[in-house]
């Protein structure tokens, strides 16, 4: 197994390949190369992601979609959903599926409909880059990227199969989104008292 920075076009590894890993590590595969996941995230990416992901599991009891976070494989199919056809499948720090036809024992095969990334010290070229390149290609109808250090987020809509940024949110904002109508979140709660 080859882990190395990808050229972003599609090379040997699958998620076939990575079921025979004997490996502890978690990782993620882009267009057929392989990602380490980075080490366990840092407080502030903890806290941000507990909120985040308890304010969507409240909003979400009763309702038709569903939430998910890290560890969690999203497979990313092309032309085929056989394992061996896979040349992406990635752990997003938090997702959303309305469309359970697409959860399985083994996580989710398609696009989410809600991705959320944190960044983390040695992943923004992942995230900004290559991880943004897959979810616009593959459908995800919005990519949340928060930055904890600058206590900044940034919304990636899927207009026409191409992704429009919004302006940069910062605490004090509210976040809303059309996939789940009603729910907001409150930047302020997200990123108070980080460093306590």
């Amino acid at each position: 197994m080859e882990v190395s920075e990808p050229d972003m076009t599609y090379n040997s590894n699958t998620y076939a390949d990575n079921l025979q890993w004997n490996i502890d590590e978690v990782f993620e595969i882009i267009k057929g190369k392989v990602f380490k996941r980075n080490a366990t995230p840092r407080l502030k990416h903890q806290r941000i992601s507990w909120r985040i992901s308890s304010k969507l599991a409240n909003f979400l009891e009763g309702k038709s979609c569903e939430g998910f976070y890290a560890p969690f494989d999203v497979r990313l199919p092309v032309n085929s959903k056989k394992n061996e056809d896979i040349y992406t499948v990635v752990q997003p720090d938090i997702c959303v599926v309305c469309d359970k036809s697409k959860l399985d024992e083994a996580g989710c095969i398609g696009a989410p409909d809600l991705i959320i990334e944190i960044l983390s010290k040695g992943n923004n070229k992942k995230e900004l880059k290559y991880k943004y390149e897959v979810y616009e290609e593959s459908g995800v109808k919005e990519y949340w990227i928060i930055h904890p250090d600058e206590e900044t987020l940034l919304v990636y809509t899927l207009v026409n199969n191409k992704y429009q940024a919004s302006k940069l949110f910062t605490s004090g904002d509210v976040i809303t989104t059309t996939i789940l109508p009603d729910f907001e979140l409150d930047l302020e709660k997200v990123f108070a008292e980080l460093e306590r």
